[in-house]
């Protein structure tokens, strides 16, 4: 099993940096949110704060990257420039699912050097839903947690991707159950996110009812894990499922509706620092993306990567300028419509 996951690890990030894994036929949603443009702002452009704190740590910009790899030969090195560029622009990061390194020790340092060099931003661990289900994995989620010392742990929902991978899960029961339980033994924040498909009101309410610190919607508008699957060999006949999901703006919509009181983190089709700050007027605490980091990364390296990240912090404070906002704060309050859908 452990050479199945390693093989699977580096498909994934080979034909997501190769192939068109993207959302064809719809949008996050970013597109049809339409922000009141204020024409006499009176504010000094140089002096809009643009800061936030998450998970008790000061971010530049309320912008991260999410989750993308780690727990094959290659992705240490992967890790190690995605936090070098995180720590050098002051936004969060997010790693791949350590399930290997629960397996095997040498897959360990993969996930350590990412907390090693992003010293002073939050990391957010990430492990699969699944894994919380056998007490015996628990215990030795929670102790790599804590050994590493990273900031939070995220949970992910992977329904769609697990149905469709020819080697995937086909049980998804008792997965609030180990969650429930994971939370009940640690002291540590943690998350809950999907993977490209939505997270509902009502799955946000359950999750929120077990006591998760925060939820990462990850909508459809963005990569399509489908679509991944798909060039992996999955059967012609579930293809079709490229474009499942729930857009990120109808997701964060549901939530405006019935508010959770703990922290959103919007990801799913951001695609500038324009839609990230549409994503907080909406309700979300950050905006994270993966894909558009992952390509820059690979095409213009490390440096390449930190010109990206700070485009997308201009444009935030931008989109604050031409809406009267003298920080993320006063973002949050502006007006906004939503355009239907025709």
């Amino acid at each position: 099993m452990a050479g199945q996951i390693e093989s699977r690890k580096y498909e994934h990030i080979d034909i997501c940096l190769t192939k068109n894994v993207e959302f064809q036929n719809q949008s996050a949603g970013f597109d049809r949110v339409k922000l009141q443009h204020c024409a006499l702002p009176e504010l000094d452009f140089d002096t809009i704060d643009t800061s936030v704190f998450f998970l008790n740590k000061k971010l530049e910009s309320p912008l991260m990257i999410t989750a993308i790899t780690g727990g094959y030969d290659g992705a240490e090195k992967w890790n190690q420039l995605l936090a070098t560029a995180c720590q050098a622009t002051g936004i969060g990061l997010g790693i791949g699912s350590f399930r290997q390194a629960l397996h095997n020790s040498c897959y360990r340092q993969s996930f350590q050097i990412a907390r090693e060099t992003a010293v002073d931003i939050p990391v957010i661990a990430n492990i699969g839903a699944a894994q919380t289900t056998d007490p015996d994995l628990r215990k030795k989620i929670i102790e790599f947690t804590r050994q590493l010392q990273f900031d939070a742990l995220a949970i992910h929902l992977n329904p769609l991707q697990e149905i469709l991978q020819p080697e995937g899960s086909r049980s998804f029961v008792g997965l609030l159950n180990g969650i429930a339980e994971l939370i009940q033994h640690v002291n540590f924040p943690v998350l809950v996110k999907e993977t490209g498909a939505g997270i509902s009101a009502e799955v946000a309410g359950r999750l929120a009812e077990i006591g998760v610190t925060g939820i990462d919607i990850s909508g459809a508008g963005g990569t399509s894990w489908a679509a991944v699957e798909a060039y992996r060999g999955a059967k012609p006949h579930l293809d079709e499922f490229r474009e499942w999901g729930m857009p990120t703006v109808s997701c964060l919509e549901q939530l405006l509706a019935k508010p959770l009181n703990i922290p959103i983190i919007a990801s799913g089709g951001v695609r500038s620092g324009i839609d990230a700050a549409k994503a907080c007027v909406l309700g979300a605490q950050l905006a994270g993306a993966a894909l558009p980091f992952l390509r820059v990364l690979h095409d213009k390296g490390v440096s390449g990567l930190i010109d990206r990240i700070n485009e997308w912090k201009e444009q935030f404070r931008v989109v604050c300028l031409l809406t009267g906002a003298t920080n993320v704060s006063a973002l949050r309050k502006i007006s906004y419509q939503i355009e239907k859908k025709y």
